[in-house]
């Protein structure tokens, strides 16, 4: 794998990828909604939410747009979902559920895959999420990341280029020597045609149990895992 050996740095996606977002978010919205609302289905919501996320994050915008920040972005389709389907939650409420997504729980395997491969790769991360919030899940979880990049940073949402490219310069790194990984295939495929070594982490339960997440491995990637621990193994860590 000649190319792969000339990576010095890891690229990796928070929401899904690092972290269980579902379960983190769903337990938060069960918590605040208590006993009230026994009919409402939270895990089919956040599937539901997190699709609202990615119609608005994908919308057509450039550099120069006004910048949107996701915690916005989820709390404000937070609250169209909650009024189409009757939950009357408070104003305070719906600010505690759509705080979760800064407090989002790693998967098991997160934390000692990161830590085997901190000794020989730098690594950071390259989300959507506000530097803010990916600061806080960072912190919530302990992750040992040697930096921090988000959308934020670049003005636009991946999979546009600009945001690949604002990683390459904050690393001072040609994109072959940089390893973009993600449970998301549309985040790997928009790197790899920049040039970047690609690896795509398996998260079979990232909907939930029965959720339906995309976990069939691929050749078009350099690299596919089962999760961060046997992504340190096949690169020697």
């Amino acid at each position: 794998m000649p190319a792969v050996e000339q990576v010095e740095a890891l690229l990796f996606d928070v929401q899904g990828t690092a972290t269980d977002f579902h379960t983190t978010v769903c337990s938060a919205a069960a918590r605040v909604a208590g006993d009230r609302f026994p009919d409402v289905d939270w895990a089919a919501f956040v599937t539901d939410w997190r699709a609202a996320y990615f119609r608005e994050t994908s919308r057509p915008r450039t550099a120069g747009d006004p910048w949107i920040s996701v915690s916005g972005i989820y709390r404000a389709t937070l609250g169209e979902l909650l009024d189409e389907r009757g939950i009357a939650l408070t104003e305070s409420e719906r600010d505690e559920i759509a705080c979760a997504w800064s407090t989002l729980r790693p998967w098991p395997d997160t934390v000692p895959g990161l830590n085997r491969l901190r000794g020989r790769f730098t690594l950071a991360t390259l989300s959507n999420a506000d530097v803010h919030a990916v600061v806080s899940i960072t912190r919530v979880g302990d992750l040992p990341w040697h930096a921090v990049f988000a959308a934020e940073m670049a003005g636009v949402f991946k999979p546009d280029p600009a945001i690949y490219a604002m990683a390459t310069r904050y690393l001072g790194l040609e994109p072959a020597r940089i390893m973009m990984v993600a449970s998301h295939k549309y985040d790997i495929r928009a790197a790899g045609a920049l040039g970047f070594r690609t690896a795509f982490v398996a998260r079979p339960l990232e909907f939930g149990v029965g959720g339906g997440a995309d976990t069939e491995f691929s050749d078009e990637f350099d690299l596919n895992a089962y999760d961060f621990e046997d992504l340190a193994r096949q690169l020697g860590c």
